[in-house]
């Protein structure tokens, strides 16, 4: 069995401090403490399953609770909220007690279960409607994995076991009907990931059996020769992109994990080498510049593509994220996870965590997902939506990735004011203290507090866009500092050990094409800089061009009320003043915003994989 490069700790504790602290703080008392109770048939819908008369639901509604358990069990471990812990155990001891006597733990009447497919499906009742039942599943099973993980909550472990141990009864072997006959298999073939995980717990060779099945059975195809699923194993081996294989919409990212868990378990290469292939073409042909994945719910290979940015798609991308940073080791995956959660998890959410939206477009405005997507509002659930239950992960994802182990010591990814905590293979406790207002300012100070000197490795990320990084470790200048790679630093660490790190906050540019020709994103740090019609008195068509030669932007505070996390202001080619907020606070009162800028003066950053965002500082 392999195991990844970088791994969390169970020890790990984060306690953040600064506008990112105040977001946690917000959702949690706005969102996932009342969501359950505001929504009642988030559950009832399971109790109820074979009473009449049968409740009409969305296809999907059967991820509403897995979705909502998994964000919320990441974001408590990034929150460490313990009135959150209790009320979600609660939540998982209703859920649990809600499971069939076969193991299931769907929405769907009896004669339906893991059919995919029911007869109050959909928007009009009774219209026998292909159903998301096994996507709902794979959600609920990795929910309570994540929980058990967590807690050592044993009950929850033995409910993901019955729902993997129905999966295989039901499919495992089975020629007619395969999983993959069954329909929407870009979701309905998501188990193959929560069952890899599940087998970690449980050691049951059927669950690794099936979940290899469904792998092979990506590449199914009809009598036709029609694709049945998106061949994600061996299309992306084969050399095509992920927006040419025959299924890219969002949802296969998660049947994709599936496939670095195979590696994982079988040790054969050719699931890692598709799976990271897969990342690296997103990256290339369908990240946006916010950070956000999709265009239209699916990859167009156009970063420029003006299509919705959907929530869950950019959760799913990071969720992939993370997957590829604990298998590589590779900085640059940090850097797009921090690209993404600055901006586009910021953006995704009201500052109050009272509501997420859909769709948080590169321009345009900000709209919370019960106005987009209002049509999956049903009785009981008036607030649930796929984006709504799931909008919050985006912030618990960073349990993953901030602070990790190695072989070698621990794997420094996130910047901002706080404190993590975790312990060493030898017992030692390591407390890394952040003194900084990073991302609004380059300068982090670490404090590092070790219980016993220790000799260990500290990796600290230099992400690829500051080009001149300075760091000292205990007042001594540490060379060379190479951007896009982790900076090692290994010593005996003793309590009252500092590293000072200063980056390069230079603006950086990517320049537009496509739909975006003629358009440029500005970036200082981590942050896009954004137009923002509330602190600026020219109108969106009228913002003026800056040039990139004498742009010397200046922070500046807000007097009014809803201040933005950062503010700039600047002088256009024209003499005018434009004031540029950072991305996740544009658009929060309901203004038009644009991150594409008129710029001149800057010539366009080539893609590669070591200057993924297309941005270079004005030398380039």
């Amino acid at each position: 069995m392999y195991e990844p490069v970088l791994q969390r700790d169970s020890t790990t504790r984060l306690s953040l401090d600064g506008p990112f602290a105040e977001y946690l703080r917000g959702v949690t008392a706005q969102w996932l403490l009342v969501a359950p109770l505001a929504n009642p048939a988030m559950l009832e819908m399971f109790r109820d399953r074979d009473r009449l008369p049968a409740r009409n639901l969305v296809e999907w509604a059967g991820e509403f609770a897995g979705k909502y358990l998994t964000g919320a069990t990441q974001f408590l471990r990034v929150s460490g909220d313990p009135t959150l812990r209790g009320f979600l155990g609660k939540f998982v001891r209703a859920l649990v007690s809600l499971q069939a006597e076969d193991g299931y733990l769907g929405p769907w009447g009896r004669d339906h279960r893991l059919t995919n497919e029911a007869p109050n499906a959909g928007d009009t009742a009774y219209t026998h409607a292909r159903t998301w039942d096994t996507w709902g599943h794979y959600h609920v099973m990795l929910g309570l994995l994540l929980w058990c993980e967590e807690t050592g909550d044993a009950a929850a472990l033995a409910c993901a076991a019955r729902i993997g141990d129905l999966l295989c009864a039901k499919y495992l072997g089975v020629v007619v009907p395969r999983l993959v006959d069954t329909g929407n298999t870009e979701m309905n073939l998501a188990p193959v990931h929560s069952l890899c995980r599940l087998y970690r717990h449980t050691g049951d060779a059927r669950h690794l059996a099936l979940a290899q099945q469904l792998a092979d059975e990506f590449a199914a195809v009809d009598a036709d020769g029609t694709a049945l699923a998106g061949d994600y194993w061996h299309g992306p081996l084969a050399g095509k992109e992920f927006f040419q294989l025959p299924r890219p919409r969002w949802e296969s990212l998660h049947p994709i994990m599936g496939l670095v868990e195979l590696y994982y378990l079988t040790g054969d290469l050719s699931y890692r080498e598709a799976f990271t292939r897969i990342w690296w073409s997103i990256v290339q042909w369908d990240r946006h510049n916010n950070g956000g994945f999709s265009s239209g719910e699916q990859a167009q290979g156009n970063p420029y593509h003006p299509g919705a940015i959907e929530t869950c798609c950019t959760i799913a991308w990071m969720a992939l994220s993370v997957e590829m940073l604990h298998l590589t080791g590779d900085a640059v995956v940090a850097d797009e996870l921090e690209l993404s959660t600055w901006n586009s998890v910021l953006g995704m959410h009201s500052a109050t965590g009272r509501w997420a939206t859909y769709n948080t477009p590169m321009d345009g405005v900000r709209e919370a997902s019960a106005h987009n997507i209002v049509f999956q509002s049903r009785p009981g659930s008036p607030e649930l939506n796929c984006c709504s239950v799931n909008s919050a992960r985006g912030f618990g994802l960073l349990s993953e990735w901030a602070l990790l182990h190695d072989a070698d010591g621990l794997v420094l990814n996130w910047y901002g004011p706080g404190t993590l905590r975790t312990s060493l293979p030898d017992g030692a406790e390591v407390t890394i203290t952040q003194d900084t207002t990073y991302p609004c300012d380059a300068q982090v100070t670490l404090r590092i507090a070790v219980t016993t000197p220790t000799r260990f490795a500290l990796k600290i990320r230099i992400p690829h866009w500051s080009t001149h990084t300075v760091v000292r470790c205990d007042e001594e200048d540490v060379p060379p500092v190479v951007p896009g790679a982790y900076l090692t630093l290994e010593r005996v660490w003793k309590l009252g050990a500092t590293v000072e790190i200063q980056f390069d906050f230079s603006m950086h540019y990517w320049v537009g094409a496509e739909q975006c020709a003629g358009f440029t994103s500005i970036y200082r740090g981590p942050l896009l800089l954004t137009y923002d019609r509330r602190f600026n008195e020219m109108d969106p068509d009228d913002v003026p061009p800056l040039s990139a030669a004498t742009l010397q932007p200046r922070r500046i505070a807000w007097p009014g009320w809803l201040p933005p996390v950062l503010l700039v202001e600047c002088t256009a080619e024209d003499g005018r003043t434009v004031r540029l907020c950072d991305f996740g606070s544009a658009g929060e009162a309901g203004n038009p915003y644009r991150s594409w800028l008129p710029v001149t003066g800057v010539d366009a950053t080539p893609y590669s994989p070591r200057h993924p965002r297309r941005s270079g500082p004005l030398e380039a």
